[in-house]
C-alpha cells in the first residue's frame, strides 16, 4: 500500500483561496441563470457580494499580514503570500467585472421591465426632485457630518464596509480641499419614490445635495468609496483572565483600528481623490477595485424583500414528520417518540420549530427534566408563529433556568462576525440564572450538541440531540442540515463526558459512539480510511462535506485511491484535493451541489452502501485543519437502519444530480450537462412531503 508519507508535493494540491473563489463563481452562476426568477438572481448577487467582503476581511487580510511581516510560509501548493495575493487579484477582478456587468447591463433592465425601476437623478421629473428634496432636508441632512482634511484635521477613520463620499471643495483663494462624508448605515440604501416601485440609491440623493453641507464653498467633485478592513483578529487567551472582556475589547479594536485591506471606488473617480484616499488609508494602488456597478451590492437584499412573489421562487414551508405532528391540538410527547426509536430531521425540508425548538421547549417545561446542557455557536431571534411568535432557543433556555432547572450553556464568543450577538446572549443568559461557559482554552467550540437529563422510573435517562447546523431558526430555513434525536445510552454518556470536558477540567477520553476533535476525530477518520484502503478495489468512501483542505486527510485519500479504493466526494465549497489524476487520484470523484438551499450537512460513509457493512457518521466537522485541531467538533455514528436509509437516499440523490451539480476534473470545475435532469432540492422536497404523509410506522418515516 502506498502511504501518505510518499505523497506530499505542491502540485498535488489546489490552492485554498482560489478554490474558495471557484465556489463564489459557482454561486454567481445562479445569478447568471435565466432559469431563475428575477429577484432570486438579484439575491444571489447580494450573497456573492457579501461572501467576497468576508473573503477579503479574513482570507486576504491574513495573506496581507503574512506579506507585510515578511513571513516565508508557503501554502500547500507552494505559493508565497505575495503569489497568492496576485492570483487572487486576477480572479477577484474578473469576478467583480462579471458581477458589475450582469447587474448593470442585464438585471437592471429586466427589473425595469418588471416594474422595479432603479432611477438616476437625470431620470427624475420635477415632482420627484421636489419629493427627494424634502426627504433630504427632513430625514438625511440632519444626521450627516462632513469631515474636512487639512492641517488641523487629520484623515478620518473610515469604518469597515461603510459607504462614504470623497468630496473636493474649492476653499478660500481657490484652494482645493478634501472632505469625507459618511452615509449613515441606518438609512435605507434605496429610497423609494412616490407612486410605483421606483427607487433611487441614497448616494445620488446625498451627492446632489452636498452643497448644503459646505455652505459658501463650491463642490468641485464627489465620488463614493468603500473600505474593507481586516476582521481576522485573534484573542490572546493566555493574557485574558476574562474572555468576555477580552472579546469586547477585540470588537472595539476591530471597529476602530483594523488594517485597511481593500479600497473600492466608483468608475470615473478623479485621480486627485484616489491619491488622497490611498495616502490616508496607507494602501497601494494594487488594493484599489474600480466598480462599474453601485458599491456594496449586498444591499440588494432591500430589493429582494419587495412583495413580488411573481419574481421569486415559490416559498417552501417545511413539513413536520409524522411522529412530531400535533394530534387534535395536542403537542406530541417528543421524549416518548424518541424512546420508540431514533429520529432524524432534515432541514430545511423538515421543520426546525416542530423538532429541535419543540424538543427544547418541552424540556424547559417538563417537571421531570432536571438539567439541560447545550452548545451555542450561532443563533438568532425569529418571528415564527409555530413556536409562539418571536421566540428563540436562548429565550427557552432562560425560561428553563427560571423554572429551576440546571441549565448549562457553552456560548462560543469567538464565532466570527457573531461575537457581538453572542456576547449579548451570554449576558442575558447569565442574568436569567443560566450557567454560561465561554469555551475551551485555545479552541472554538463548533459542535452542535444538546443533552437533556430526565428523571424516569427512579433513574435518569439521557436524551441527546446532535446536529450538523447551528441552533438558529432563521438559517434552518435556508441551510440544508441534519439533526439526530436519540435516547441511546452510549451517546448520552458520551455527551455527558464531553460537556464535563467543555465546562470543567475533565481529561479527553475515548468515546463510545462519538468522534471528537481535537482528540479522536482525526485518528478515527484516518483509521476508517485506511480500513477501506486495505480492501483495495472493494473499498468505498463517500463524503458529503462543506470543505476539504487539510493536506493530511487529502494525503490519506490519495493513498487509498492508489489501492483502487473508490472515493466519491460531495464538497460544497473549498476543495484542495485534485481528483482524477493518473497515478494519484484516479478513483476519486469530486462534485459540488449549489442551489436554492445552502448545502451544509456533513455525512461520512465508509463501506459499500449495498450491503450491511457501511457505516455512517454525521456532525459538525469539515476536513479543514482548523476543524481537526483548532475546534471542538463532534461526529456521531448513525446505526438505525431506518435512518441509514435516509442518509443513503441523500447521498444517492446528490450523486445523481444533473441540475445543481458541478464536477471537478483535476483543477477545473464544470457544470453538469443536463439542466432538465435530477434537481437535488426538488427531489428531497418531494421526499419530505411523502414522508409527512406516510404512516408513522412506515420504514421511510424517521
Amino acid at each position: 500500500m502506498t502511504t501518505s508519507q510518499n505523497l506530499p508535493e505542491p502540485s498535488m494540491y489546489l490552492n485554498r483561496e482560489i478554490s474558495l473563489l471557484d465556489f463564489q463563481e459557482r454561486v454567481f452562476n445562479l445569478a447568471e441563470s435565466p432559469r431563475l426568477p428575477l429577484l432570486e438572481r438579484i439575491k444571489f448577487i447580494a450573497i456573492v457580494s457579501s461572501n467576497l467582503d468576508e473573503f477579503f476581511q479574513v482570507r486576504v487580510a491574513g495573506l496581507v499580514e503574512q506579506h507585510l511581516n515578511g513571513l516565508s510560509v508557503l501554502s500547500p501548493d507552494g505559493l508565497t503570500a505575495q503569489d497568492q495575493l496576485a492570483a487572487i487579484a486576477a480572479r477577484a477582478t474578473d469576478l467583480k467585472s462579471r458581477i458589475d456587468s450582469l447587474f448593470t447591463k442585464e438585471l437592471t433592465p429586466l427589473l425595469k421591465q418588471a416594474g422595479i425601476r432603479i432611477e438616476t437623478i437625470d431620470d427624475l421629473n420635477d415632482d420627484d426632485r421636489a419629493y427627494l428634496a424634502s426627504v433630504f432636508e427632513d430625514q438625511i441632512f440632519p444626521i450627516l457630518t462632513p469631515l474636512a482634511v487639512d492641517t488641523s484635521h487629520p484623515f478620518p477613520y473610515i469604518s469597515n464596509l461603510s459607504l462614504n463620499f470623497a468630496v473636493l471643495v474649492e476653499g478660500e483663494e481657490g484652494a482645493v480641499q478634501f472632505a469625507r462624508v459618511k452615509i449613515p448605515p441606518n438609512l435605507d440604501r434605496f429610497i423609494r419614490l412616490q407612486g410605483e416601485q421606483r427607487f433611487i440609491p441614497i448616494e445620488q440623493v446625498i451627492g446632489t445635495n452636498l452643497g448644503r453641507l459646505f455652505g459658501g464653498f463650491k463642490v468641485l467633485a464627489w465620488s463614493v468609496f468603500r473600505v474593507t478592513r481586516s476582521a481576522d483578529i485573534a484573542v490572546e487567551e493566555e493574557e485574558a483572565d476574562d474572555l468576555l472582556a477580552a472579546m469586547e475589547s477585540v470588537l472595539r479594536y476591530r471597529q476602530r483600528a483594523a488594517q485597511a485591506i481593500r479600497l473600492e471606488v466608483e468608475a470615473g473617480t478623479p485621480e486627485a481623490v484616489m491619491t488622497m484616499l490611498l495616502s490616508g488609508l496607507q494602501l497601494g494602488s494594487t488594493s484599489v477595485n474600480v466598480r462599474e456597478a453601485p458599491l456594496g451590492l449586498e444591499s440588494l437584499w432591500e430589493l429582494y424583500s419587495l412583495d413580488r412573489r411573481d419574481l421569486k421562487e415559490e416559498p417552501w414551508k417545511p413539513v413536520t414528520q409524522q411522529a412530531l405532528v400535533e394530534v387534535e391540538g395536542r403537542s406530541p410527547d417528543i421524549f416518548a417518540e424518541i424512546r420508540k426509536g431514533d429520529i432524524l430531521v432534515h432541514h430545511p425540508y423538515e421543520s426546525f420549530s416542530t423538532s429541535t425548538a419543540a424538543f427544547l421547549s418541552q424540556a424547559a417545561t417538563d417537571p421531570d427534566v432536571l438539567a439541560i446542557k447545550q452548545t451555542l455557536y450561532r443563533t438568532s431571534l425569529v418571528d415564527d408563529p409555530a413556536i409562539g411568535g418571536e421566540e428563540a432557543i436562548v429565550r427557552t433556555l432562560m425560561s428553563a433556568a427560571e423554572a429551576g432547572k440546571q441549565v448549562v450553556v457553552l456560548v462560543e464568543l469567538k464565532a466570527r462576525f457573531d461575537e457581538a450577538t453572542n456576547i449579548a446572549w451570554a449576558k442575558m443568559l447569565e442574568a436569567a440564572g443560566v450557567h454560561v461557559v465561554y469555551g475551551v482554552h485555545g479552541l472554538k467550540t463548533h459542535s452542535k450538541a444538546l443533552l437533556v437529563l430526565r428523571r424516569e422510573d427512579g433513574a435518569i435517562r439521557r436524551y441527546s440531540h446532535i446536529g450538523t447546523g447551528n441552533y438558529n431558526p432563521k438559517t434552518a430555513r435556508l441551510y440544508e442540515d441534519l439533526a439526530l434525536f436519540t435516547a441511546d445510552p452510549d451517546i448520552g454518556a458520551d455527551l455527558s463526558e464531553l460537556f464535563n470536558l467543555l465546562t470543567g477540567r475533565a481529561r479527553p477520553t475515548d468515546y463510545r459512539k462519538l468522534l471528537v476533535a481535537p482528540h479522536t476525530l482525526r485518528s478515527g477518520l484516518v483509521q476508517r480510511i485506511r480500513k477501506q484502503a486495505e480492501l483495495g478495489p472493494d473499498g468505498r468512501i463517500t463524503w458529503k462535506i462543506n470543505h476539504l483542505t487539510d493536506t493530511g486527510i487529502i494525503d490519506e485519500l490519495y493513498a487509498a485511491s492508489q489501492t483502487g479504493c473508490k472515493i466519491d466526494l460531495i464538497v460544497r465549497g473549498t476543495c484542495s484535493l485534485m481528483p482524477g489524476v493518473q497515478g494519484l487520484s484516479e478513483t476519486i470523484t469530486v462534485r459540488s451541489i449549489v442551489g436554492r438551499f445552502l448545502e451544509h450537512s456533513r455525512i461520512y460513509r465508509f463501506g459499500d452502501p449495498e450491503d450491511d457493512t457501511a457505516s455512517y457518521l454525521i456532525g459538525s466537522a469539515d476536513m479543514m485543519t482548523r476543524n481537526l485541531y483548532g475546534r471542538v467538533e463532534v461526529l456521531v455514528d448513525v446505526s438505525d437502519p431506518r435512518l441509514v436509509d435516509r442518509l443513503k437516499q441523500i447521498i444517492d440523490v446528490e450523486m445523481s444530480d444533473e441540475t445543481l451539480a458541478w464536477e471537478l476534473h483535476e483543477s477545473l470545475w464544470t457544470k453538469t450537462a443536463s439542466p432538465a435532469g435530477i434537481d437535488t432540492h426538488a427531489v428531497l422536497r418531494a421526499a419530505s412531503i411523502e414522508r409527512a404523509k406516510a404512516d408513522s410506522s412506515s420504514s421511510l418515516t424517521a
